[in-house]
């Protein structure tokens, strides 16, 4: 199914989420995940209007930013080599891997403008996730404070692909608390606004749990196998 008519029902499923929780599908960011798919799809995914592209493995974000560049707003989604952070820096509009700070001095020493970064949160406790435990959140984010060219935007997390509906929206509820504690904070270099959460099986509950940038790549660009 071209990437038009996926963009439509994806739409139609967020404005349903929103009308349950009573949110503006204005305030949802969709974007598109094309890991799977190649840089041609990518193209069709943003001449439907698709803006915003995420890649998690630093070979497919440089091959499609290649050709594409100025055409999105670049999301890196993947875990992030703190050695090989200097390729995505500067691409990448938003980071949504920080966890660790080797990464994060990476970021500020090589970075020539403030980077907008999300914090990985492992709410699952999953040992096959990365992502900092909740505790462990906000004194990260307090030791970023000098790192000016480093702006937490939000928080980040990875849901178990499980059909558990009500331990999914546990998970999705946890990260928006935790974003409400690190917002309480006021703290000048994390505003901490953005919650990256929800995926193509699940998005629709994190929207209503608060989610601002979903990150949809099977049911809006498919895969290289339905292609």
């Amino acid at each position: 199914m071209d990437v038009a008519t996926n963009l439509e029902h994806v739409r139609q499923h967020i404005g349903q989420a929103c009308a349950n929780s009573n949110r503006d599908p204005e305030d949802i960011t969709i974007i598109g995940v094309t890991k799977y798919v190649t840089i041609e799809r990518a193209q069709e995914a943003i001449a439907a209007g698709v803006t915003h592209i995420g890649e998690n493995r630093l070979e497919g974000f440089l091959d499609k930013y290649e050709y594409i560049q100025d055409d999105a707003c670049w999301h890196f989604i993947g875990t992030l080599q703190s050695r090989k952070a200097k390729d995505v820096i500067d691409k990448a509009d938003m980071i949504h891997s920080l966890d660790r700070m080797s990464l994060a001095k990476e970021i500020d020493k090589r970075a020539t403008n403030p980077t907008q970064c999300l914090v990985q949160v492992n709410v699952s406790g999953e040992a096959s996730k990365h992502g900092l435990s909740p505790d462990e959140v906000l004194p990260f984010i307090k030791k970023l404070e000098n790192y000016k060219n480093i702006r937490v935007a939000g928080l980040m997390t990875m849901a178990p692909h499980i059909d558990d509906e009500e331990r999914l929206r546990s998970f999705f509820r946890s990260l928006a608390s935790l974003r409400n504690t690190v917002q309480a904070e006021q703290l000048p270099n994390a505003p901490c606004d953005y919650l990256s959460m929800g995926m193509s099986n699940d998005y629709h509950i994190a929207i209503e749990e608060g989610a601002t940038h979903i990150r949809v790549g099977s049911s809006l660009v498919g895969s290289a196998e339905t292609e």
